[in-house]
């Protein structure tokens, strides 16, 4: 469990952390790719990508794909694509409602810090439902730099007037991992995220928290106990 401290802020990823969004994802970039005429990648080699944005997604993608076009070229397609795709298959994990009821329950307040963009992070929480959970959400089109920059972190900390003993950050990838470190706060990665996979061994300093379900999750951080 987390400790004695009182937790005054929770900040959240989205992909593989709150939602599983890796067959969308997969599909809009194939999509893209269709449109070059290039064979399409695996869902898992399109997962790997995911985590530092969507421009950096594209680029990765176009890099595996072997084509040379421009990401100003590439990045609006690859975004009006997923926009059609957003919740075809993408879907909460299961126990995910039932962690962000139990933290809300308690009055502890959430914030979403994600990579994507905004727009499309509040279509997805409007369209599961997720909204009402979270006072602050930064995206990764936001003012400031995507994360593992730990600058919106540390805007949300400033929004609820906490400071990183008080703030716990869940993820699932090396991105979000890095991002708490650089922020100074705890972190949870969550080891049910396709993020997850990619992080090497050697990058765990033996004092995270690692969760094998969102129910974990809860249990970490005291939920019902």
């Amino acid at each position: 469990m987390i400790g004695e401290l009182a937790i005054g802020l929770v900040v959240f990823d989205l992909d593989g952390t709150l939602i599983d969004s890796r067959r969308d994802l997969a599909e809009s970039a194939n999509a893209l790719l269709a449109g070059y005429g290039a064979p399409p990648l695996g869902e898992t080699d399109v997962a790997r990508m995911v985590g530092c944005g969507a421009a950096t997604l594209v680029k990765r993608v176009l890099a595996a794909a072997g084509l040379d076009i421009s990401i100003d070229e590439a990045l609006p397609r690859f975004l009006s694509a997923y926009d059609e795709r957003l919740t075809r298959h993408t879907r909460p994990y299961d126990g995910v409602p039932v962690l962000l009821d139990g933290l809300r329950h308690q009055r502890t307040p959430m914030a979403l810090l994600t990579n994507k963009p905004l727009a499309q992070t509040a279509s997805i929480l409007e369209a599961f439902g997720m909204t009402r959970y979270f006072q602050w959400s930064v995206g990764g089109d936001g003012p400031w730099p995507r994360k593992p920059a730990p600058d919106g972190l540390r805007y949300l900390m400033g929004e609820a007037s906490v400071g990183p003993a008080e703030t716990v950050m869940i993820g699932d990838s090396s991105v979000d991992l890095q991002t708490a470190r650089n922020a100074g706060v705890r972190i949870c990665l969550a080891r049910y995220g396709f993020g997850f996979a990619a992080l090497a061994p050697d990058a765990l300093n033996g004092d995270e928290l690692l969760a094998d379900s969102p129910a974990e999750i809860a249990r970490l951080l005291g939920i019902g106990v």
